[in-house]
């Protein structure tokens, strides 16, 4: 596996805690909890925060937001999200969870980290540690957003509206990463566009019970369903222009209990993705055309749609990114620093910094070693990043992304 060079003498990653960030990692790993249920996750970071001397506060429920104040300069917000999956663990790690959590709905299902939550707390816990052992090579203010609620789309909005950025000092920039199914050392981002935004809804058709030898009584709601589900595979290949990339999936589909009842609704929900607002509107909007559109043609009331989530854009600055992605270059070597389209992945970082009209960069660290075969994707119970050179990776470039704007340099090391 091809990794990052080693640090200088001089730099601040020199004297990194290896044993301390390990054992924080597998802590993490081994306890997830579902999200804006993540209590023990917020206690444990609180009292990392503690040890550090770092002043902190709870925001948004479950979330927890340190502020380091050394001196005079910018203010840098970095945010690393807590939450696991609803996912049962089959890494095979010794470390891997056996926890279990509770749905809304009051079902107890296995938790895992299934999408590498544990390494991005982690990584932001040990860039605090550096970076308060050399206090004389930066200055500025750094407020420590560990964020709720990512999975759900509920964290960054709870935070704001709870009060986020007037409780802390109002950021320049906003700064974030996730760890990805690339390789180990490696670090990618893109201009622009980091992330698609996501749409979930819950769609509720209507139609007459019969019995099954009797269709001629009924309103099938599962054939309603059929034309729905392969009509809406048409938005993208026929009412958008190929350039414009989106995503339309029914990812779940329920109806009937018995095999001769036509039963009397279905229900299905949609995921979607898109890049451009334009896009996003226009594949909201035909949606919900062919859905009133074939309940219309099958004589079947009209349905109900629901909105599930909603995942904002993910928008690096141009300005800003170049400035971190610099920097990066400058720490991990050029052959490590990737730039990239875009992901179809959704993430609601974006609004910590729409939100009060600062820019923001968002990038992706590896954690897979391609020696070992295809890497297993995110939200799979396979996912099991290496751990090293894994956090190393994401520590360092959690402290080159805050001293670019608070230090001056990738890593402070001594001249």
């Amino acid at each position: 596996m091809t990794t990052p060079p080693e640090t200088a003498p001089g730099s601040l990653m020199a004297g990194l805690d290896t044993e301390r960030m390990h054992r924080i990692y597998r802590h993490l790993h081994a306890h997830p909890e579902l999200s804006m249920r993540e209590h023990a996750t917020a206690d444990f970071v609180a009292a990392e925060l503690d040890d550090l001397g770092v002043e902190h506060f709870r925001c948004g429920g479950t979330g927890v937001v340190g502020v380091v104040r050394n001196g005079e300069g910018p203010v840098v917000a970095f945010r690393a999200d807590t939450d696991g999956l609803p996912i049962a663990e089959d890494t095979g790690l010794d470390y891997a969870s056996t926890a279990t959590g509770t749905l809304s709905d009051g079902t107890v299902v296995p938790v895992m980290h299934g999408c590498g939550h544990d390494t991005h707390v982690t990584s932001l816990l040990t860039a605090a540690r550096v970076l308060l052992a050399r206090t004389d090579a930066w200055s500025g203010t750094l407020v420590l957003v560990f964020q709720p609620g990512e999975e759900t789309a509920e964290g960054a909005r709870a935070m704001v509206d709870d009060g986020l950025w007037e409780r802390a000092p109002r950021p320049d920039v906003v700064l974030g990463q996730h760890v990805m199914p690339l390789r180990a050392g490696t670090v990618t981002l893109s201009h622009g566009t980091a992330m698609a935004m996501a749409d979930a809804l819950r769609v509720t058709l209507y139609g007459r019970q019969s019995h099954g030898s009797q269709p001629q009584s009924s309103i099938d709601p599962i054939v309603l369903g059929a034309h729905v589900v392969a009509r809406l595979q048409t938005i993208a290949s026929r009412e958008l222009d190929p350039r414009s990339p989106a995503v339309v999936t029914v990812g779940t589909f329920h109806a009937g209990l018995k095999e001769n009842i036509i039963p009397d609704r279905a229900e299905f929900t949609l995921n979607i993705r898109t890049f451009e607002q334009p896009v996003r509107d226009r594949v909201l909007a035909a949606v919900r055309r062919i859905i009133t559109g074939e309940a219309a043609v099958s004589g079947a009331p009209e349905p109900l749609i629901e909105e599930v989530y909603t995942f904002p854009r993910c928008h690096n600055d141009p300005t800003a990114t170049a400035r971190v992605e610099s920097a990066l270059r400058a720490e991990l070597g050029e052959d490590n620093v990737v730039v990239d389209a875009p992901v179809m992945g959704s993430e609601d970082f974006g609004h910590l910094a729409e939100s009060i009209g600062v820019p923001s960069v968002y990038w992706m660290f590896g954690g897979f070693d391609p020696d070992a075969g295809e890497p297993p994707v995110n939200h799979s119970p396979y996912f099991g990043p290496v751990m090293e050179p894994t956090l190393t990776t994401g520590s360092r470039a959690a402290v080159t992304g805050i001293l670019a704007y608070l230090g001056g340099g990738a890593t402070g090391t001594d001249e």
